[in-house]
């Protein structure tokens, strides 16, 4: 006995759009009883849609059911900026070859991470650092170490608080080297003196500094207290070459903590007698209130290969200009692509402050831009007019009898406020 499926046009039709109920005729040769002969789709039904397995899906299974969670990215990738002044091999001809090529090799092969070296417009060395987080926190250290020129400091606490740098299993002091990148060495137990010596980079060195005064001032035991004032007011309080805290520290005998510009932290801490560590909050407090209702801000772009010579050899360009016009100005950090420089003071003393930042720059007056609007004494403000084409871009008063603000600028510096053709 034997059976025959004939397909036809309809029935395979009907097979692909699966809407024929399912049913098998079967037509038996040579039978008594006389039949149409079944059809492709009778002897081979379709399988079950789709959303019947869905459904069947969504029933519990045990463990199996439950969502697994995505995998995060275990390969991060950081890039680490070293100036020309700071550089260990500054010799162009040998890029990429030679001693330096040398090391970067022995510290991918001893650290598991991947380097990739490039040259800044200004010369500087950008290193672009990838692997597992531990890999790169240990190659960025290497890096620092051996291809940037080293600075050292010291920075005193009592004897007794440094057991609570080391940690436990020196753990502590090992996180602290690699998140700043530094060498720090403590005195041994039967060392009398209570320096710490740290060796590392400028911005390193200010880190792990302000990371060890930190842990002193936990540990403690006279009255500590943790004041919140806006980073931007911070030079404020410190005033020029930190000449202001330091006063307030003898008068009051108060330790006053600021965290450094490289470190991005708004708190500031004190550590005294609860008599004295009060008069030198206070003191900071109305600092930082004056402040806050007096100053206004302006924005200038400057090209970022000219930031350094703003800021200046450690820092004093940026400190000079404080002392003399009672304005900070404000940079980007290198690792951030930002050209905007903010200069914040008084809007009497801005005009001076500005000069000063356009004279330290070697460049034409063209590449630094006032961005933002300025608003003087008087209330009025500036506006920028659409140059011509050939003209540089102008920013004109739109008062200047009236406006103080214009007034002071312009005679700080006349081409500031002067179409030039």
């Amino acid at each position: 006995m034997s059976s025959v499926a004939v397909l036809t046009q309809e029935s395979f039709a009907e097979h692909r759009s699966g809407l024929v109920p399912q049913q098998i005729k079967v037509a038996t040769l040579n039978s008594e009883e006389e039949s149409d002969p079944p059809t492709y789709k009778d002897a081979f039904p379709p399988l079950p849609e789709k959303a019947a397995c869905l459904e069947s899906a969504q029933e519990p299974a045990g463990a199996w059911s439950n969502k697994i969670r995505p995998i995060k990215a275990s390969v991060i990738t950081q890039v680490f900026h070293v100036p020309l002044e700071e550089r260990r091999y500054k010799d162009m001809n040998q890029f990429g070859e030679g001693e330096q090529a040398k090391i970067c090799l022995e510290i991918m092969q001893r650290t598991g991470a991947h380097l990739e070296l490039s040259l800044a417009k200004d010369q500087g060395l950008s290193i672009m650092v990838s692997g597992k987080l531990d890999a790169v926190m240990k190659a960025r250290k290497d890096i620092v170490a051996r291809l940037q020129t080293q600075a050292s400091a010291t920075v005193a606490i009592p004897k007794e608080h440094h057991r609570f740098v080391i940690g436990k299993n020196g753990e502590k002091l090992q996180d602290l080297e690699l998140k700043t990148a530094t060498k720090i060495q403590i005195p041994r137990p039967d060392d009398p003196s209570n320096q710490i010596k740290i060796t590392g980079t400028k911005e390193g060195i200010e880190k792990a500094r302000h990371e060890v005064l930190l842990i002193s001032a936990e540990q403690d035991k006279r009255a500590v207290e943790r004041l919140e004032v806006e980073k931007a007011f911070h030079p404020f309080i410190a005033g020029p070459y930190n000449r202001l805290v330091g006063e307030i520290m003898q008068e009051t005998g108060t330790r006053i903590n600021i965290p450094p510009p490289s470190v991005n932290r708004t708190e500031i801490v004190f550590t005294g007698e609860k008599e004295q560590l009060a008069q030198a909050v206070a003191r900071i407090k109305k600092i930082y209130e004056e402040k806050k209702k007096k100053t206004t801000t302006i924005a200038v772009e400057v090209k970022k290969s000219q930031h350094k010579y703003v800021i200046g050899p450690k820092g004093n360009s940026l400190q000079e200009i404080l002392e003399r016009t009672g304005v900070s100005v404000e940079i980007p950090p290198s690792d951030s692509v930002s050209e905007t420089v903010i200069l914040r003071g008084e809007p009497e003393k801005l005009g001076q402050a500005l000069t000063e930042v356009y004279a330290k720059v070697p460049a034409s007056w063209s590449e630094v831009r006032l961005l933002s609007q300025l608003r003087g004494l008087c209330g009025q403000a500036l506006e920028q007019q659409t140059p011509r084409p050939g003209e540089r871009q102008p920013w004109v008063p739109r008062e200047r009898a009236g406006c103080c603000f214009g007034t002071t600028l312009t005679s700080a510096n006349p081409r500031l406020f002067s179409r030039v053709s």
